[in-house]
């Protein structure tokens, strides 16, 4: 018995330094810097070498020490001269065949120069990598990340060396039961470092964070703070909008933090006039320069309101994908090619499914009076009851939250989508999650993508416990497609659980393969343009049914790459229900929408 208990308490002390290990490394990454290209910094992009490690034998092997021989009988089984170059950003899937479906671990290293100065700091910056990421510099673990669509950071003062210096990282993107998004997902799993790689150089103490909106409800009073970093924590600090010759100023307590609040006459940003202010903020030991717009976004009733006026979201859904290279999108050009498509189709808002996506789109976005929907990938087969995907959601929520705060085009948080109230735990792990994104930012509307709605009898009846949290009641349908109309669609009826809240219908379409007409078009099976014409039509018969309709968004402004789209005659591997082809080739259904929403 006593032998029975001492192995019993050999295995919880086994685990718990397998948990503290686990936290260790999970939490060495830091919440990052924000505005990394208003900061002095060296862009590490370009060519990385790496090592293929599809049984993960490298960590056995400590790939990060990079082992030389020391005498006649020695040698090291793995190399990275002599091995593939792989551009960053970028995801891997698309620069080698042999990885064109790959879901594993591949190594990546960069040598890179500096000379270190003992009165400035730097931070090792990445804007993302798929999955997980453990970060290697000069043979030391300097920490972990897991989170593929968030910015994280280490600080590498005291790590840094005088002249070359070896950066190694492990870049895992295999599926995580416990992972965000998990096993299942509807889009193609790109790996790699995905989003740009850079050092930050900086004061020893310098400006952090900050936070600049409009106070919630109000067009006139501005207000959030400045956080510093460093020893030096108490400055004066100042903000100004030279446009306005507007100066504002406070200081900083033992912390380094400064609530800000002011009044101005500021010129509004919206989709018409999308406005943004050069704004510049100050301490005695660092300047960062941004450019902000202001707006309210709110609901009151069963409405909307963008500057106190109502507004309809003509929306329309994105993937992070460039169509036309087949990549993980990730550049400036990438975001104009997406984003370009969605403003002559007349939108005035990109849901950016089903993760947040890159800056530079919500940058652009903002400046092409796009409103912005952000998304968390908590989707479908997430396991709530895990302690640990309860962590991993808080900290993908405020790494998200942290990155856009100050971007005004983002309107609206999304922290899931088609998750299943029957999942234990589910619901009591959302309903936390939303009241920690409304401690975070109470200035958006926030919400959840539900379809566990019930259609039958030509009658919708739309019920979820987590409605009751949400800003807005956002639906998932896909009548004409997944499930055959009961009914003329100008005939249907509701029943709301909550039948005061705005609606928006946040996914709706069918497949078709661009110039495919032949078959019947009233048939499903022959993925048709003319099929899907025929959903886009009946489908705004539909929307003029629903109460306090507030925007629409179809599924989605092209096809996507998707491995578990089979069909091998009209899929090939990809979600064929774009209003455009990969190639950019415009469906009948593209003109519906289009017409559509140029009568709202």
């Amino acid at each position: 018995m006593q032998k029975r208990t001492e192995k019993i308490v050999l295995k919880i002390e086994k685990l718990a330094v397998l948990i503290i290990l686990f936290f260790g490394n999970y939490l060495q990454a830091q919440t990052s810097i924000i505005n990394v290209e208003s900061r002095n910094s060296l862009s590490l992009n370009g060519d990385w070498q790496v090592i293929l490690d599809p049984t993960n034998i490298g960590e056995w092997k400590q790939v990060w020490l990079e082992k030389k021989t020391q005498k006649k009988t020695d040698f090291v089984e793995y190399s990275f001269d002599g091995g593939p170059v792989l551009k960053v950003p970028g995801d891997f899937n698309s620069q080698l065949r042999e990885l064109t479906y790959f879901e594993g671990v591949v190594w990546y290293k960069k040598v890179f120069n500096y000379n270190p100065n003992n009165e400035k700091r730097l931070f090792l910056h990445f804007g993302a990598v798929n999955y997980s990421a453990a970060v290697y510099l000069n043979g030391e673990k300097i920490g972990s990340h897991e989170g593929g669509f968030t910015p994280f950071e280490f600080e590498i003062t005291n790590k840094v060396k005088n002249g070359a210096n070896s950066l190694i990282v492990k870049v895992d993107n295999k599926r995580l039961e416990n992972g965000l998004p998990g096993t299942g997902y509807d889009w193609l799993n790109y790996g790699g470092i995905t989003r740009d790689v850079n050092l930050i150089e900086t004061n020893k103490t310098f400006i952090e964070d900050y936070s600049v909106q409009f106070k919630k409800g109000s067009l006139k009073k501005v207000s959030g703070w400045i956080q510093l970093n460093g020893t030096n924590k108490k400055q004066k600090l100042k903000i100004k909008i030279p446009e306005l010759n507007k100066s504002y100023k406070t200081e900083s307590n033992d912390i380094g933090y400064a609530n800000v609040e002011f009044d101005s006459n500021l010129k509004l940003w919206s989709p018409e006039n999308p406005k943004l202010y050069k704004i510049i903020i100050e301490s005695e030991t660092d300047t960062v320069t941004d450019t902000i717009g202001f707006r309210s976004i709110e609901v009151q009733g069963n409405k909307v309101l963008l500057n106190k006026k109502e507004i309809f979201f003509k929306g329309v859904n994105i993937h992070e994908e460039n169509p036309y290279k087949g990549t993980r999108a990730y550049s400036k050009q990438d975001a104009l090619v997406l984003l370009n498509a969605a403003k002559e189709l007349g939108c005035n808002l990109v849901r950016l499914a089903h993760y947040p996506h890159n800056e530079n789109i919500i940058k652009e976005a903002e400046k092409m009076g796009l409103m912005v929907w952000s998304e968390l990938p908590i989707y479908q087969h997430i396991q709530f009851s895990d302690s640990l995907v309860q962590i991993k959601m808080e900290t993908m929520l405020k790494e998200m939250v942290h990155r856009d705060k100050n971007r005004c085009g983002v309107v609206i948080w999304s922290l899931s989508n088609e998750t299943y109230p029957g999942t234990s735990n589910r619901n009591n792990a959302l309903i936390a999650l939303t009241q920690k994104c409304r401690a975070l930012d109470s200035t958006r509307l926030i919400t959840h993508v539900v379809n566990t709605q019930s259609y039958k009898d030509n009658f919708f009846k739309v019920w979820d416990t987590i409605y009751e949290y949400s800003d807005l009641i956002c639906i998932n349908e896909y009548i004409g497609w997944y499930d055959p109309w009961q009914g003329k669609p100008s005939e249907v009826k509701w029943d709301f659980a909550y039948p005061d809240k705005p609606v928006f219908i946040s996914e709706f379409g069918g497949e078709a393969v661009y110039g495919n007409n032949a078959g019947p078009s009233d048939e499903a099976a022959y993925w048709t343009e003319g099929y899907q014409e025929q959903i886009y039509k009946d489908q705004i018969e539909l929307f003029k049914t629903i109460p306090n309709l507030c925007g629409i968004s179809p599924w989605l402004l092209f096809d996507y790459k998707s491995l578990g789209r089979m069909n091998q005659v009209y899929q090939k591997g990809y979600n064929r229900k774009g209003l455009l082809s990969e190639k950019g080739e415009k469906k009948k259904a593209w003109y519906i929408m289009e017409q559509y929403y140029k009568r709202k």
